[in-house]
């Protein structure tokens, strides 16, 4: 296939995965403000530092209050990763795929787009902020299930599948170094009341809860949570199966010694963690280790197949 259309299939897969990876946090952690222990505050400008946007989000805004984060998660055309700004995107590299794709799917992504954009103040404002939120995740979930169910097997479904599991490990790592990071903040008794809320907070981003329960089989915990999303072999969004998805894609498609080294080398990082004690700075530096090596990795695929001149052959 053309080096041109891998490129928009993967980056129309990573966008997918963005929108409705923004929508599943703001939802839980508008859900998590109400279920916080009395005196706990954590401030809705996590969310920008989750997303690494900070500077970004200074230069357009002064207050770190609620509105101005929802603004420029969902609504604010100057930052890449807004739900705004992903749709307009994913529409966009998807208009010039069609003919690689189901015809349904430019359908789909229009309605979402289109509804995403009408709506989009029930998002920034409490009172239909949950349904809003949800419409999102469910539109992302369909067109997922579209591609999941009506595309071959073959080049244009592997770039899908590179795409989405690239955005799912980097948020989930994203994710956990968030909850560590408040975790590691001062606050005595209410520690341990912060982590019960926390962490299964930090399942239900990722729709996690009931695999967790019916995998590990006991109390929610923060080692026990982490371990679950970094290195369970089965559950889609743990970072161990997204490496996993993705070494069966670059081994299905040429030219791809090199992002299969890059992949390979991300596999062998791991942290021994017995308790969770061990969530701790050096832990954080680990996460930190893996997200180079996912921005490393995202490099690789385009020197490996985009970087070809216009009209050859990825």
């Amino acid at each position: 296939m053309l080096s041109r259309v891998a490129e928009r299939i993967y980056w129309s897969a990573r966008y997918i995965e963005r929108v409705e990876n923004i929508a599943r946090l703001v939802s839980v952690y508008d859900n998590m403000l109400y279920d916080l222990p009395k005196g706990v505050d954590i401030s809705w400008y996590n969310l920008v530092k989750i997303n690494s946007n900070t500077e970004l989000f200074h230069e357009r805004y002064k207050v770190q209050d609620e509105k101005n984060v929802l603004k420029f998660m969902l609504e604010d055309d100057t930052n890449p990763s807004s739900i705004l700004s992903s749709l307009k995107m994913l529409r966009e590299n998807i208009r010039t795929t069609r003919d690689v794709v189901p015809q349904e799917t430019w359908e789909l992504i229009n309605e979402l787009d289109i509804y995403a954009r009408n709506n989009i103040k029930k998002g920034i404002n409490r009172s239909e902020r949950h349904s809003f939120l949800n419409n999102i995740i469910e539109g992302c979930q369909t067109i997922n299930g579209l591609l999941a169910g009506t595309m071959s097997r073959d080049a244009t479904w592997q770039f899908v599948l590179l795409g989405r599991n690239v955005e799912r490990a980097d948020m989930t790592t994203r994710v956990l170094d968030a909850a560590v990071s408040l975790m590691l903040q001062p606050r005595d008794e209410q520690s341990l009341a912060l982590g019960q809320v926390l962490w299964s907070k930090v399942l239900k981003s990722q729709g996690a809860y009931l695999n967790y329960r019916r995998t590990v089989r006991t109390s929610i915990s923060g080692a026990k949570v982490v371990k679950f999303l970094l290195n369970d072999p089965y559950f889609p969004r743990t970072v161990s199966f997204c490496f996993n998805e993705m070494l069966t894609a670059v081994n299905k498609l040429p030219h791809g010694e090199q992002v299969l080294e890059t992949v390979t080398m991300l596999k062998k990082l791991d942290f021994a963690i017995t308790s969770s004690d061990d969530l701790d700075i050096k832990f954080r530096d680990y996460l930190n280790e893996v997200q180079i090596g996912i921005i490393q990795l995202s490099g690789s695929i385009a020197e490996s197949w985009f970087s070809f001149d216009k009209g050859e052959a990825a």
